[in-house]
């Protein structure tokens, strides 16, 4: 008995018709020094379907600025997501910005492998499903893969996990993966700095954790990483002036 073999079935889907895409035409950026915190100047950014898709838009804008080689994936919901919140940053804008762009269901990409050197990874947003299956060890997809590979191998993982309110199976699921050194980075506002709108909102909490992975954030990350000539995080914030006033 002859068994035909099944009709090779071709995805239309743009995140899962090649394993790395270059950027086309990647903007303009000012040549800036290594960074010095940096061994390999590279970094995994990963965007799931939870709200808040414009603080990976932001982080992968400073990113680029910075001249940091960017590792993009996004997830199959962070696309309907992204599209709603943020309709004038198309899929082709983010993956200019990035070095590669990988499908999430690309586990044969180098960045799942433990050989190839990463200085870490941030997920942001990070969906429940996403800190669930990190901290399971489930590595279902290219994301909890990458994040399971840098937990391994003691890389720095920072998850910007987006849910309110939490349930005792949130919690426990950040709590075994804080143990493990893994940093939680839930995007909370610091009003001190008195912002004047939602990007100086977002553009804290980006510089803030890049500053957890020990990027020195030396563009103004309020401007949507288009450069501006800031001083890092804190030293424009005229927190502590405001307090001897």
């Amino acid at each position: 008995m002859k068994f035909r073999p099944l009709p090779h079935r071709h995805h239309h889907h743009l995140l899962r018709t090649y394993t790395t895409q270059p950027p086309a035409q990647p903007p303009s950026t000012p040549n800036r020094q290594p960074q010095p915190h940096l061994r390999h100047n590279r970094l995994i950014l990963a965007l799931t379907g939870a709200t808040s898709s414009i603080y990976g838009i932001r982080t992968l804008q400073t990113l680029h600025d910075l001249n940091i080689e960017t590792h993009l994936i996004l997830s199959k919901w962070a696309l309907p997501t992204l599209r709603y919140e943020c309709p004038q940053h198309t899929l082709p804008y983010l993956t200019s910005l990035a070095t590669q762009t990988h499908s999430p269901r690309d586990l044969a990409a180098p960045i799942s492998s433990g050989s190839y050197p990463v200085d870490g990874m941030i997920i942001a947003p990070c969906s429940m499903k996403t800190l669930a299956a990190i901290r399971m060890g489930y590595g279902e997809d290219l994301i909890s893969r990458s994040a399971d590979v840098c937990i391994k191998e003691g890389r720095k993982l920072v998850l910007m996990v987006r849910e309110t309110p939490l349930s005792v199976i949130h919690l426990e699921n950040m709590l075994a993966l804080a143990k493990l050194g893994v940093v939680i980075f839930p995007p909370v506002p610091g009003f001190y700095t008195r912002p004047e709108g939602i990007e100086d909102v977002v553009g804290h909490s980006v510089g803030r954790m890049l500053d957890v992975l020990g990027v020195d954030v030396d563009v103004d990350v309020g401007d949507g990483g288009q450069g501006g000539g800031g001083d890092g995080v804190m030293p424009r914030e005229g927190r502590w002036v405001g307090w001897r006033k």
